[in-house]
Parts: structure tokens; sequence; C-alpha cells
């Protein structure tokens, strides 16, 4: 007898997200990257939980644009490297860079309009599980402002001067976002709002430690506004992709129709996911692309 699974959850729903809630001593936001030690707190802001509005973008996935959305929706994916003549899941962060990196890097030179150069610089794996070093992120936020972007470009860039003429040009970074799961995602679905619908008040940049280097960028917590238009994927298999825009140079242009740059993004707990369900496990790859 053929063994079955449950279907995920599907269609719109409504469900918490944690915004942003800001110091109550009224000093900076901050947050710590990485391992935080003992004694030390990961971050001196608060949360605003609220019920949202999450529709699902299933059966529309080609509705959303990058220069619009912030977001992108690919699908018919390859699970693993076309190349790859051993396609187990990717158990490690060496694995990812061996075998993954490649892949994103043409997928990002072939989907994003005039993109011709493509810097990664990290990426992440999250499992929900209790004992993994990366869990997924249960708070409205954005990975990159304007300032951090400029500031990966000259950390990532060949020399100074490369990094001087790749920012008077178009520059972006874009988080490829898939599952691990073989089966399609029951639990933690990524939630992520339409930049269009954000407004420059709902954005709050605050400052992204990191212990281990010394290095100090900067996020971004979310306000909640009831203008926000919320999606997520329903079912998402490894053969889909989500581009997650953080940042684009153009949008900050005056006269510019370019509405993307800051997509707004967290995991979420859905009401109607079943006792059991398969944890979420996911990667994603950061990039910088260049162009046109």
């Amino acid at each position: 007898m053929a063994i079955t699974h449950p279907l995920p959850p599907h269609g719109d729903v409504v469900a918490t997200l944690n915004f942003y809630s800001p110091p109550a001593d009224g000093s900076p936001p901050y947050n710590i990257a990485g391992d935080v030690p003992p004694g030390v707190t990961p971050r001196n802001y608060g949360i605003d939980s609220q019920p949202v509005l999450i529709r699902d973008a299933r059966g529309k996935e080609s509705a959303f644009t990058l220069d619009h959305d912030a977001f992108q929706i690919l699908q018919r994916q390859p699970p693993v490297s076309v190349s790859d003549p051993h396609p187990e899941p990717f158990t490690d962060d060496a694995s990812i860079r061996a075998r993954y990196y490649p892949e994103v890097e043409r997928l990002l030179l072939s989907v994003v309009p005039g993109a011709a150069r493509v810097i990664i610089f990290d990426h992440t794996v999250r499992r929900s599980s209790p004992s993994a070093p990366r869990q997924p992120v249960a708070r409205v936020h954005i990975d990159q402002t304007a300032l951090s972007a400029a500031k990966r470009v000259r950390r990532h860039a060949a020399s100074p001067e490369e990094a001087e003429a790749l920012l008077r040009g178009r520059y972006r970074i874009i988080n490829v976002w898939r599952p691990l799961n073989k089966r399609p995602v029951e639990s933690f679905p990524l939630a992520f709002a339409s930049s269009a619908s954000l407004r420059d008040d709902d954005v709050v940049p605050v400052e992204h430690r990191y212990l281990s280097t010394g290095y100090v960028g900067q996020t971004a917590g979310i306000r909640h506004h009831e203008g926000q238009k919320w999606y997520y994927l329903s079912g998402m298999t490894e053969e889909e992709r989500i581009l997650l825009e953080c940042f684009d140079s153009e949008s900050l242009k005056d006269g510019s129709n370019v509405k993307g740059g800051r997509v707004a993004h967290t995991a979420f707990e859905d009401p109607r996911t079943r006792e059991g369900a398969e944890g979420r496990e996911s990667v994603e790859v950061r990039a910088l692309v260049f162009g046109p």
C-alpha cells in the first residue's frame, strides 16, 4: 500500500508576526550576529506581535517582480546542482559552497535583468529543531540597509578601486532562499512583504554586530502598519526558490520607478500546521549582484 502524506496548509491565513518595538530606554537598537557569549544580551529592542493576513502566492507566482515587490518566485529549479554526481542533500557548509554556490551564481545571472556580475559572500542553513545552531528567524526584518550594502561592496570587492567603480553602477543584495526538505514545507514557512507596500517610516536601521570579527553592519527592524501586504508560498518544494532583494541602489534615485530593494520577511507559525509535522529546513545564500 502506497504511503500518503498530509497536504501542507494552503490558502490565505491570519497568523501572528513579530514586528519591531523600540528599546525601552530610548537607546539605538542593536543585535548580535552568530553565537552570543554568556551574559551578553543578543538584542536590546522588543517585539510587537500582531495578527496579519498573509496571502498565499501559490498560483500567482509570476505576478511578483524584484523591481516592484523586492521578491520573485522561481519554479522548476534543480533540487541540487545539475552537474553534481552525488545528488544527496547538502550536509555541511563546505558542500554548499562547492556544490550550490556555482548554481546560485548561474541562476542570478540568468534571471536578474541586467545582472553582469555576482559575488556570493555567505549563507545560512536553518533547521526548526531546538538543537540546531541556526533556527528560523521569527522576527520581521530586512537583512541589509543602504549603509550596510555599500559596506558589503567595499568589503568583498577585490580592491578599493574596484569597489568604488562598482558603487557607481547599480548594485543589489539578493538572498536566494530554498527549502532542503524532501517533501513540501509544512511548518515555519517564510512570509515576505511587497516592497511597494512598505513605508519609509516602517523601516528602522539596527546595528548588526559580529563579535567574532569586529565587523559592524546594519539590518532593519520593521514596524507594523496595516497597509503592508504579506505573502507566503504554500507547500514550497526543493525545486522552488524565492529571491529576496534586501537592497537595490536603483531605488534610491530620484524619479526611479523601482519599488524594490527592501523585502521585509520572517518565518511564522502557521496555526493550521498539524501536530508532528516535519520541521522546516532551508538554506539562504546571500549575494551582491552588479549591473546594468
